[in-house]
């Protein structure tokens, strides 16, 4: 990235692929992750967690995964946009379990259950995460009902995490598949993050990164990124890193508000809200001492 060097960054701290080392523990994510560990710890059957696009559900999938110590066995599936079989199929996979795709859905199961007992004699605990999860065919969801049915005298053989889009809870009120519903033990939503948690948010990327300054993004630069972004993780990573370019075109150390005003202008994702255009209309007039005294939240 060209403006790498010029911020004495190692890397470039924006990036939208999730990557668990800039993970930034916000009080909605740290909570999330505490809901999901409890959960797994319980041996809970289902547990699900959604939030809007761009709140970092992957990120906290992976940093969950990532979590778990050598008890647990676990698989990941992002796109579960699969027929019944095929999920079988690729979680037999994850599993690391041989298994014939010539198999009847029947005898897949099965075949399941037998390596799931397998997990079970030594100690381990098996989770599933399901990314997206909105997108699932409702007879798939149904196949992974079945498949937490399987358990023994003393516990669930499978634990099934389902991340998804907000969607995923209209979704889930269908009524071919209101027994998965009910099964449902933990539920949780994610949110965006606060003006405060983004300051922070920022400074912890640009550290991770290899910043060693101090505020590099101005107090009123992170105002309007949380109005125009939403305080959307995804959106934010996208707004700061056409920022830095439009710092490091100008030969710029740090970021002010022309840069992120300029950022937004370039991502059409990024958009005003009721009442806001007077507020960002009044900056260039040099008013912002009395925005940043309480006219912006």
């Amino acid at each position: 990235m060209l403006y790498v060097s010029h911020f004495g960054l190692r890397e470039a701290p924006f990036g939208i692929t999730p990557d668990t080392s800039f993970f930034y523990a916000c009080l909605s994510i740290q909570e999330a992750l505490n809901t999901l560990l409890v959960a797994v710890v319980g041996g809970e059957g289902f547990i699900k967690l959604t939030g809007e696009v761009g709140t970092g559900k992957t990120l906290l999938c992976r940093k969950f995964l990532a979590t778990l110590d050598e008890q647990y066995v676990s698989a990941y599936i992002p796109n579960p946009n699969l027929e019944p079989k095929t999920l079988l199929l690729a979680l037999a996979e994850e599993l690391g379990v041989r298994i014939s795709p010539a198999l009847d859905q029947h005898h897949l199961i099965k075949t399941l259950y037998l390596a799931l007992l397998d997990f079970a004699r030594q100690r381990k605990r098996v989770v599933v995460c399901l990314d997206e999860t909105q997108a699932m065919p409702l007879e798939t969801l149904e196949t992974l009902r079945l498949l937490t049915n399987l358990e023994t005298e003393k516990r669930k053989l499978l634990q099934v995490v389902i991340f998804g889009q907000p969607e995923l809870d209209e979704k889930l009120d269908h009524s071919s598949i209101r027994q998965l519903k009910q099964r449902i033990t933990f539920d949780f939503r994610l949110g965006p993050l606060s003006g405060a948690e983004l300051a922070r948010y920022l400074d912890h990327r640009m550290t991770v990164a290899g910043y060693e300054g101090i505020r590099f993004f101005s107090p009123l630069a992170v105002r309007l990124m949380r109005l125009r972004t939403g305080g959307y993780p995804r959106l934010v990573n996208i707004v700061a890193h056409k920022s830095l370019l439009c710092a490091f075109g100008r030969g710029k150390r740090s970021v002010g508000w022309r840069e992120v005003m300029e950022a937004v202008g370039d991502t059409s994702s990024a958009h005003f809200g009721k009442g806001r255009l007077l507020l960002l209309a009044l900056v260039p007039l040099g008013l912002a001492a009395a925005v940043a005294a309480g006219w912006w939240m």
